[in-house]
Parts: structure tokens; C-alpha cells; sequence
């Protein structure tokens, strides 16, 4: 069982709050998206009003050690407008400096360590590392669910050296949601997949295949599973290594009676150069041709039965969504998905920024912080930074 913040003694106490701040930047070192901010917003603003001594922590992109132009202080500028309160950035994440803003705070306040990934420590879990991590904290309370499936040191390692340990609210309401998917939910129940690669979802595939109704297969992975059937696709992205894999799977849905939809029609272009693309059959793309997303009819079949699911887990681009001539049938999913009356989880990445472009995120039931973390939860793994969270 896994303790909430709501459940914690951390009046007068420092209490070591693991967040995802790792929000993209603009040119000019803002804050370009402060969605996982906010995100963070209720666990934060929870421990300020308790009293607790509020200690931050997260990383930001992939620094090779100090990097100027990876420091959290935008980060800690932008929080502090949102708090309507100071925000204590410290020089480092551990060290003198650290250690004197940490014990200087008084009930209420709120200080941001400097940048974890500055330190190569924090990746490798080193024990030292977390050790002076976890010397800040009387109490640890992880809300970073994007990192919860890495074993790292604000993650796991310093849990073990800290008395008081427990999740934030929305790594709870993420356990809560993501995990539903994996019990008892109402039916017709439809896992909507996408993505570039077979290989990085096949393991989703193979988890959710005795728990859904069915399963609505787009993206370039779609283009394996075509042609492991014998269709042809023209010079479309393949993963001929995966072939079988996929001959595999869709022989163990039609055993166990699940269905699995590719798409009917694709838009198909010469290059993702291209400024528009044409209409063509999914198993008959001209040789000198490629899927660059669903077609029409595909879009309108795939809305069609997410309407009339009771749960929905989408995860993943129709095509690639970025480019304008091939984005339609991921829009036409978001809408659908947004406009189902039943259950809907999306799992970050693309998924979460179509859904975020047609302006339905609000209809939505939950959206995942965590691309990586939200499948490795649904492929049915144990995530490092919940398992080190059960008492």
C-alpha cells in the first residue's frame, strides 16, 4: 500500500517532493509548456498550507554535467508566478549551498534544487548521491510519474534512507487511472495504438490482449502488420525484422477472439516532404508511394467504434502528426476519444499534444504525464519509483 501526501505528518517538517519539472524551454530560456508545473501544482500547494518545509527536485533534459543552459531557475521563476510566493533556487543539488538554503527554511517555504541530472549520481543511483539527497528530507513524497519507471537516485535510491515515504496526488491519480486498465472496466473496451515501431509496443500489445475487445492499429506500425499479412505497402516504414512478431500476435488475437483493425485506407505520399498526399487502399500502396497516415474511411471507421466503447486506451500517432498533409487522422481520433462517454485514458507523447491541438484535453478522463512510464505500467511492469513507494 502506497501512503498520500493527505496521509503524511509533515507540519514544520522538510518534506523531499521528487517532481517532473522537465517542461521544454523557448529560445530566450522561458518556459515554453508549464503543463507538468501545474500538474505538480495540488501536491506542492497541499504541503505549503500544512506547513511543511518544501523541498523540490527534478531534472531537465539531458545534461552532460553543469549545463548553464539546462538550469532549473526558469523553472523555479515560473513556479514561484504560479505559487504567488518565493521560490528558493539552490546553486547545486547537493553540497554547502544546498544544505544552508535547505536548513534556513522556515514553515511554508518552498526551495528548488538546482538541475539532479548536473550530477552524474542521480542516473546511476549512486549511493553516496543519495544519500546527500536524502539527508534534506524527514519526509519523501515522489508526484513524478514520467520518471517513475526509472531506478534512479531522487526515485529509489534515497528512499530507503528516509523514515517517511509516500506518493503525491498525481502520482496517485495516475496509479488510479492507468491501473483500471488493467482490472475489471466496461466493455466494448478498445486499445487505440500507434507509433512509429512494432517493437516498442508489442509488449503493450501482448498485455493488454486478454483484457481488450478489441484493437485499432495505426501509425507506421500499422505498415508491419499489413504486410505481415501479405499486403503491399509500397516503400512504406517496415520493420521487416518483425514480421513474425507480428504474424504471431494477430494469430494469438484470432484464438482468443480479439479483434485487430488496421486500417482500410491510408494517405500516401512520395516523401514526407510532400505537401498533400492521396487516398489509397491500406494493402495496395503503389510501389513508388508511402502511408503517411489513416485515410478517410479508416479515420471514420476507427471513430466510429471508439464511439461506441465504454473504455478506451489510446496511445500513439494515426500518422506523422507533424507534418499538416498527414496529421487528419490523428485529429480525427483525439475528437473521437474526447467525445466517448465512457472511459478514456491517453498515454502521453504525440497522443497528448493532438489531443492538446484540437482543444478537447478537457474531455478527456485522464491524460498520462508519462509516455514511457504509462506503458511500461500497462506492459504489466513493476516501476522502480512505485515499488520503492509500498510500505
Amino acid at each position: 500500500m502506497i501512503k498520500s501526501i493527505a496521509d503524511l505528518p509533515i507540519e514544520g517538517r522538510r518534506v523531499f517532493i521528487r517532481v517532473d519539472f522537465n517542461v521544454p524551454l523557448t529560445p530566450a530560456k522561458g518556459v515554453a509548456d508549464d503543463s507538468r508545473i501545474r500538474a505538480s501544482l495540488p501536491t506542492i500547494v497541499h504541503a505549503v498550507k500544512r506547513g511543511a518545509r518544501v523541498v523540490l527536485a527534478s531534472h531537465l533534459g539531458r545534461p552532460k554535467g553543469v549545463t548553464p543552459g539546462l538550469s532549473l531557475e526558469p523553472v523555479g521563476a515560473r513556479l514561484a508566478e504560479l505559487l504567488g510566493k518565493e521560490v528558493l533556487l539552490t546553486d547545486e543539488a547537493v553540497g554547502d549551498g544546498a544544505r544552508k538554503v535547505v536548513a534556513d527554511l522556515r514553515d511554508g517555504d518552498v526551495a528548488l534544487l538546482e538541475n539532479l541530472r548536473f550530477f552524474a549520481g542521480e542516473e546511476a543511483n549512486d549511493d553516496g548521491f543519495a544519500r546527500q539527497l536524502a539527508s534534506y528530507a524527514d519526509v519523501y513524497v515522489n508526484d513524478a510519474f514520467g520518471t517513475a519507471h526509472r531506478a534512479h537516485a531522487s526515485t529509489a535510491g534515497m528512499i530507503k534512507y528516509v523514515q517517511e515515504k509516500g506518493a503525491g496526488f498525481l502520482m496517485i491519480k495516475e496509479v488510479q487511472f492507468l491501473g483500471k486498465l488493467l482490472g475489471d472496466v466496461e466493455r466494448p473496451y478498445l486499445a487505440v495504438v500507434g507509433g512509429a515501431k512494432v517493437s516498442d509496443k508489442i509488449a503493450v500489445l501482448e498485455n493488454l490482449l486478454g483484457r481488450v475487445d478489441a484493437f485499432l492499429i495505426g501509425g507506421a506500425m500499422a505498415n508491419t502488420f499489413l504486410k505481415a499479412k501479405g499486403g503491399d505497402v509500397g516503400k512504406s516504414r517496415v520493420e521487416e525484422d518483425k514480421l513474425a512478431v507480428a504474424r504471431a500476435f494477430l494469430a494469438k488475437a484470432e484464438l482468443r477472439k480479439v479483434e485487430v483493425l488496421l486500417p482500410s485506407d491510408v494517405i500516401a505520399a512520395a516523401s514526407l516532404d510532400a505537401t498533400e498526399g492521396q487516398s489509397v487502399r491500406a494493402d495496395k500502396v503503389p510501389a513508388e508511394l508511402m502511408a503517411l497516415d489513416i485515410g478517410p474511411q479508416a479515420a471514420a471507421g476507427f471513430a466510429d467504434r471508439i464511439a461506441r466503447a465504454r473504455t478506451v486506451f489510446w496511445n500513439g500517432p494515426m500518422g506523422v502528426f507533424e507534418k499538416k498533409p498527414f496529421a487528419a487522422g490523428t485529429l480525427a481520433v483525439a475528437k473521437a476519444v474526447a467525445a466517448c462517454k465512457g472511459l478514456t485514458v491517453v498515454g502521453g507523447g504525440d497522443s497528448v499534444a493532438a489531443v492538446n491541438e484540437m482543444g478537447v484535453a478537457d474531455s478527456i478522463k485522464h491524460i498520462s504525464t508519462g509516455g514511457g512510464a504509462s506503458l511500461e505500467f500497462i506492459e504489466g511492469k513493476t516501476l522502480p519509483g512505485i515499488a520503492a513507494l509500498e510500505q
